[in-house]
């Protein structure tokens, strides 16, 4: 089952060992694109896989492993130097890894709080070492694979780790929201999206029950796809396009983020 529009493109899904990314990959690969699955080891890349091989038929030659742990920020650059080196053009980048807040502040060896680095800020880092890739034709896009929970959060500006007052709800929230407001930044052309409450390891987050991750990553293969235009910084919940929290399409909130990201993942200008 190919798909012409998807056929000849390369797309990077992270995350994509389970869940939502996994079925992303999945989805994409079945309609015809060449997909780089990232995992948080090569090894756990590499069983995903050979599982899509097994249990989805799908040829091996489509899919390439990648292994990269996001709360280490050497190893989002490594990922990104081996991907830009194979793959002088990408057409798309799903920025799906995620993780729940931990019941404790935990903190990365860069010294950021954890979630916000694995959610936001290693996707950050892998977007602007990628731009040159994903810019090297005209239609190169990023899908930021966010949250309705974007809503309730805050940035603490002065406190991204939130050293001073940490709950896991608002730790969870303020990384989707930096995800959501960052799709705005004009280097790429990105979009987010909530592809719903779905059955994975983040639902306790959410509800006791939701949809299932196959349902999920249709919305996000959904935007994937070329012949769906997308205009930079929209915002879908599912697949209706809807306005994101106000902070998200305000041109002074992307510029202050830039430059706190710049500064938290050492990109200093």
């Amino acid at each position: 089952m190919s798909d012409s529009t998807l056929s000849s493109r390369t797309v990077l899904v992270t995350g994509a060992t389970s869940g939502i990314g996994y079925e992303t990959a999945r989805q994409l690969a079945e309609r015809g694109a060449t997909v780089l699955v990232h995992g948080r080891t090569t090894e756990e890349a590499q069983a995903a896989t050979d599982r899509l091989v097994a249990m989805a038929g799908i040829r091996a030659a489509q899919l390439h492993p990648y292994g990269a742990d996001f709360s280490r920020l050497d190893e989002v650059e490594t990922l990104a130097r081996c991907v830009v080196s194979a793959r002088p053009h990408l057409d798309v980048l799903v920025n799906n890894a995620g993780m729940a807040a931990p019941e404790r502040h935990t903190v990365t060896a860069d010294g950021n709080e954890i979630a916000f680095q694995v959610n936001f800020l290693a996707h950050y880092l892998l977007t602007c070492l990628l731009e040159p890739a994903l810019t090297s034709d005209p239609g190169g896009r990023v899908v930021n694979v966010s949250s309705a929970l974007h809503r309730t959060a805050s940035i603490q500006w002065s406190d991204p780790n939130r050293s001073r007052s940490y709950s896991r709800p608002a730790a969870y929230a303020q990384s989707q929201l930096a995800l959501t407001v960052f799709a705005a930044d004009p280097r790429v052309t990105a979009v987010s999206v909530h592809p719903g409450v779905c059955d994975t390891a983040l639902l306790p987050v959410y509800a006791h029950e939701g949809i299932s991750p196959a349902e999920g990553a249709a919305h996000v293969v959904r935007l994937c796809d070329p012949a769906m235009e997308i205009v930079n910084g929209a915002y879908y919940d599912r697949d209706v396009r809807i306005a994101p929290a106000p902070a998200a399409t305000e041109d002074r909130t992307v510029k202050r983020l830039n430059k706190l990201a710049d500064l938290l993942v050492g990109r200093i200008a």
